[in-house]
């Protein structure tokens, strides 16, 4: 089990934040939030041309057919970068579903272009508070035409294509591809916490769908795809947390108060190095995850859900501390500590609350315990 990049992943990961510290400046990040649009065109343009939208895509269907440490290498630094683009919703989940569950025309059709950066997934699957769990979906879907709400869908309002979860006929859930475009489509924006990072309102009335590869049960897949995408959005929330952590650091090494940096006195310091010791805990959940999801262990649920729980926690104190070492102007909007403390806030609940997570892992714990035991009974 190895937990460090390798030299080749060291350099895919300089590489990937020398771009991104050229092309995806935090003044980008404002300009979206003082704007109207979205993300980021140019900057989700030029990602896919250098090929990390089809990182674990295999080459067969235009991908660079590369690692999952890899993927969570480049999460990593968009993470830090706060790069305001779809690619956690298109290439974390909207792939990760048609890789898993698609079926050969399907993938034919959509993985070639999401490779290329040329198409915008999404995953519509909550309709409203609440946590995701089988048997609360509302939204139907009948001889080829689904109807219903989803709300919210993070990038819902950029994505081409989503993959919903609805009941079929029979009343049983299952994930359905829709193309967005149609007229059967409505689109309603919805503000959120984090503006660099849009969400919107899903209306389907009678939209075309098409069963996610041969049709069956939802919940054994989607529980599958939110396990690898959670490992992957720990790897840009631990990215996040590094970044608090170092902007912290200048500050306190910049800013004087009688005559020496406040970074001197002892307060700032404790500071800093509780941020550092959650940074490093949720680090070492992260890559034990990223070696289960490289090499598709058995543990992977397990170690998902620590790496979500960390992460999560991890990126959150280490936002909220990169403001309180900043003082009085780490509260106003021309500091960058908000952006942070944005991101944070909306990465803690995508693809489920930390609550959800937590009940997750008890869950995954149990279940592993019952397997020991029932294994010693049959000994």
């Amino acid at each position: 089990m190895e937990f460090e990049y390798s030299d080749e992943q060291m350099a895919l990961k300089t590489e990937a934040r020398r771009f991104l510290s050229e092309q995806a400046p935090l003044s980008d990040v404002r300009r979206i939030l003082d704007g109207d649009r979205r993300h980021a065109e140019a900057l989700w343009s030029q990602i896919g041309q250098l090929g990390w939208c089809g990182a674990v895509i295999p080459e067969a269907h235009g991908g660079l057919g590369l690692g999952y440490v890899e993927l969570c290498a480049l999460a990593e630094e968009l993470g830090r970068a706060l790069a305001p683009t779809p690619f956690s919703t298109t290439i974390y989940q909207f792939a990760e579903a048609v890789l898993a569950a698609g079926s050969e025309a399907q993938k034919s059709a959509l993985l070639p272009q999401v490779a290329q950066g040329r198409l915008i997934g999404a995953m519509a699957l909550s309709e409203g508070p609440g946590p995701l769990s089988p048997g609360r979906t509302q939204t139907v879907c009948r001889g080829g035409l689904i109807t219903g709400r989803k709300a919210p869908v993070v990038d819902g309002d950029a994505a081409d294509f989503a993959i919903v979860l609805a009941r079929d006929a029979q009343g049983e859930e299952g994930l359905f591809l829709v193309d967005l475009s149609g007229a059967q489509v409505k689109r309603t924006p919805v503000s959120s916490l984090d503006p660099s990072r849009g969400a919107a309102i899903l209306d389907f009335d009678d939209a075309v769908a098409e069963p996610l590869g041969a049709p069956g049960p939802a919940w054994p897949i989607l529980e599958a795809v939110l396990d690898r995408a959670a490992v992957l959005v720990a790897f840009e929330q631990l990215g996040g947390a590094d970044r608090c952590l170092e902007m912290a650091r200048d500050y306190a090494l910049q800013r004087y108060t009688f005559g020496r940096p406040i970074g001197s006195y002892q307060a700032i310091k404790h500071k800093l190095a509780d941020v550092y010791v959650k940074n490093e805990v949720a680090r070492v959940h992260c890559y034990y995850a990223a070696w289960a999801l490289a090499s598709d262990a058995a543990e992977l649920p397990v170690a998902a859900a620590g790496a979500r729980i960390a992460a999560s926690a991890a990126y959150w104190f280490a936002s909220k501390e990169n403001i309180q070492v900043h003082g009085g102007i780490g509260f106003t909007w021309e500091a960058d500590c908000h952006l942070f403390f944005r991101r944070a806030r909306h990465t803690s609940l995508m693809l489920g609350a930390p609550a959800e997570w937590k009940r997750r892992l008890i869950r995954q714990l149990e279940i592993a315990e019952s397997a020991k035991i029932d294994a010693g009974d049959r000994a």
